[in-house]
C-alpha cells in the first residue's frame, strides 16, 4: 500500500461532530498557580499579517510526482531524490488540511466554530541580548479543535498507517495514533491577538542537572507580554518582542542562559519555557528525527508507526551524550530544529524534555506550505538564529538522510564565517540497511576537515572537546568523496563517510533505481 491524493481521503471521512475529540494535555509546570482563563479576542486594530503561500496540495504533487523523480535519477543521479525525502520531512507530513477545509467537511457553521475553546501551541522560544535590552522570538499557532468522534478518528488514522490498522494496534499505540490525528484537524484561528504572562522557570529538561540543563532559573522577569501582531490566515505568530529586565540579569553582564516559563492566557496547555541566550557562548543547534529519536523516514511503514502510533524512543546513547555536554560545557545553550510541522510537534517537544537537556525550538509554521518552501525551511531557521546571534559560535547536529542538512550545514560555514564550530552528522545508510537513499557530500569540498565528522553511533562522539573545536574523531577513517555517496549494495566508490572504500559498478544507474524504488514501496 502507498499513499495516494492524502487531503481529498482525509477529508472525506470526516463525520458530522457529535462527540468530544480525543485530546493531549501538557502537564503544566510544576509549583505554578492556574491561570486565569480569558479568551483570546480579535484585534482591535489592522495589521498586515505576513503573506503567506496559498498552494496545499503538497502529497498528492509528491506521491503523483514519485515515479517521475525516480525516472530523472536515472538520467542525473543524486540530484533529484524525492522531494519529501530530500527535505526530511516525510511524505506523510507534507500536507495536512487547513481550518476552513476542516470546518466545511465537518459541516460547522461559524456559530459552533466561535462555541469552541480557543487553544494555542506555544513553542519554546529564545530570547537575544541588544542595546534596547531583551527580545523573545515568541511563536507558535492559535487553533480550535472540533469535536471529531473517536470511530472517525480511527478511519482518519488509518489513511496514515501502511499494513495496519488503529484497530489492530496496542491501546496505547492506538490511542496515541488518535491524538495526533485529532492534532492535524484543527481549525487555525486568523487576526487573534495573544497574551503571556512570563515568570522564572524552576525546572525545564532532563540532563540529569538540577533545573534541567541547559540553563538557570533568573532573579526576576516576571511581566505580562501582549504580542502586538495579530495571527496570519493559519493562526500563526512569530516575532521578536521586547521585554522588561524586571530583575533578570542583563546580557551584557552574564554569561548564563536565563529560563523563563511562557503561558499562555486563555489556554493552560499553551505554555512552553524561553532561553535568554547572551551575545557570546556556544550553540548547540540539533536535528530530532533520526539523530535523536529512532524514526526511518527513509523507509514509509516504520516512520508512519513510529511518528503516529508508537512511542518515541531514542537513538542509541545520545541523551547520555547530550546531558554530558550540558554538564561539561558552562552556559552551553541547546535548540532543537526539526522541519516537522508544527501541529504534530507537541510529542516531540515532549520526548525532547523528558530525554535530552532543556532547550528552545523551532519548527516548520504553517506558512511553508509548498514543496519549495518545504524544501528552504531548514535554511530559513538557520539564518534566523545565526543572525540573531552574529557573535554565537554554533554546534550542528543531524544525520545524511536529509539532503537539505547535506546542503544546508556545509553552506553556514560559508555564510557566517567564525560561526560555525563542528558539524557532526549521523551516517544513516552505514548503521541503518532500510536507509536507500544516497547522500551528497560535495558541499564539504573546501571545508577545513577538522571541522565536520561523519559517525556511525553516539559512542563517536563521547571524548570530543567540542567546546575548544574538537570535532573529529580520529579512531576512524572519514572517506569524504565530495560526492554522491551511500548508495545500497556497496556501489559508491566508498560505502559512506566514516566507512571503508569500496569499488564502483558500471551497473550502478539500474541497481540503484531498483533499491530507490523497493525503498519507496513502489514495486518494480
Amino acid at each position: 500500500m502507498y499513499l495516494t491524493t492524502l487531503p481529498s481521503v482525509l477529508l472525506s471521512v470526516i463525520p458530522l461532530a457529535s462527540s468530544s475529540a480525543v485530546r493531549r494535555s501538557l502537564p503544566k509546570p510544576a509549583g505554578v498557580a492556574l491561570q486565569q482563563q480569558p479568551a483570546i479576542t480579535p484585534s482591535p486594530a489592522l495589521w498586515s499579517p505576513t503573506k503567506t503561500l496559498k498552494r496545499r496540495g503538497v502529497v498528492s504533487d509528491v506521491i503523483s510526482d514519485a515515479s517521475s523523480d525516480i525516472h530523472s535519477i536515472l538520467g542525473g543521479l543524486g540530484s533529484n531524490i524525492p522531494s519529501y525525502v530530500a527535505s526530511g520531512v516525510p511524505n506523510f507530513f507534507q500536507d495536512f488540511p487547513t481550518g476552513a477545509d476542516v470546518q466545511s467537511s465537518l459541516g460547522l457553521a461559524d456559530d459552533q466554530v466561535k462555541a469552541l475553546p480557543t487553544q494555542v501551541l506555544n513553542i519554546p522560544p529564545y530570547g537575544n541580548w541588544t542595546d534596547q535590552g531583551w527580545n523573545v522570538r515568541f511563536h507558535g499557532n492559535v487553533y480550535k479543535q472540533p469535536n471529531i468522534s473517536e470511530s472517525k478518528l480511527n478511519d482518519l488514522a488509518n489513511v496514515f498507517l501502511i499494513g495496519t490498522s488503529v484497530e489492530e494496534l496496542p491501546p496505547a499505540e492506538a490511542s496515541q495514533a488518535r491524538n495526533l490525528t485529532a492534532e492535524i484537524f484543527v481549525l487555525q484561528q486568523s487576526d487573534q491577538n495573544v497574551t503571556f504572562n512570563l515568570a522564572p522557570a524552576p525546572t525545564a529538561g532532563a540532563s540529569g542537572e538540577q533545573g534541567g540543563g541547559g540553563a538557570v532559573t533568573p532573579s526576576g522577569g516576571k511581566q505580562q507580554i501582549k504580542f502586538p501582531i495579530p495571527t496570519t490566515p493559519e493562526g500563526d505568530y512569530d516575532a521578536f518582542v521586547p521585554i522588561k529586565e524586571n530583575g533578570l540579569a542583563a546580557g551584557n553582564s552574564t554569561n548564563n542562559i536565563q529560563r523563563l516559563n511562557v503561558y499562555t492566557e486563555g489556554d493552560i496547555n499553551g505554555n512552553a519555557t524561553a532561553y535568554l541566550a547572551p551575545p557570546t557562548g556556544l550553540t548547540i543547534i540539533s536535528d530530532i528525527d533520526d539523530i535523536l529519536r529512532v524514526t526511518k523516514i527513509y523507509a514509509p511503514k516504520e516512520g508512519l508507526l513510529n511518528s503516529f502510533a508508537r512511542p518515541f524512543v531514542q537513538w542509541d546513547h545520545m541523551p547520555d551524550i547530550y546531558a554530558n555536554w550540558s554538564r561539561s560545557i558552562p552556559n552551553l545553550h541547546f535548540h532543537y530544529l526539526t522541519t516537522t510541522p508544527e501541529q504534530i510537534t507537541r510529542n516531540y517537544m515532549d520526548f525532547i524534555y523528558k530525554t535530552y537537556p532543556g532547550g528552545s525550538f523551532d519548527t516548520r509554521p504553517l506558512n511553508f506550505s509548498d514543496v519549495s518552501a518545504t524544501l528552504s525551511i531548514r535554511k530559513y531557521l538557520l539564518d534566523k538564529i545565526f543572525q540573531t546571534f552574529p557573535h554565537r559560535k554554533f554546534v550542528l547536529v543531524a544525520d545524511t538522510s536529509n539532503s537539505d542538512v547535506m546542503k544546508d550545514y556545509p553552506q553556514m560555514v560559508n555564510d557566517y564565517p567564525g560561526q560555525v564550530q563542528c558539524i557532526l552528522l549521523r551516517n544513516t545508510s552505514a548503521t541503518d540497511p532500510e536507509d536507500k537513499f544516497p547522500y551528497e557530500t560535495s558541499g564539504f569540498k573546501g571545508l577545513n576537515e577538522s571541522t565536520y565528522m561523519f559517525f556511525r553511533v553516539s559512542d563517536d562522539l563521547a571524548n570530543l572537546d567540542i567546546a575548544n573545536g574538537q570535532c573529529r574523531n580520529m579512531t576512524f577513517p572519514q572517506n569524504v568523496t565530495f560526492s554522491l555517496q551511500g548508495l545500497p549494495f556497496g556501489l559508491s566508490k566508498d560505502k559512506g563517510a566514516g566507512n571503508h572504500l569500496v569499488p564502483s559498478s558500471p551497473w550502478i544507474l539500474a541497481l540503484v533505481t531498483g533499491a530507490l524504488l523497493w525503498g519507496l514501496g513502489l514495486g518494480l
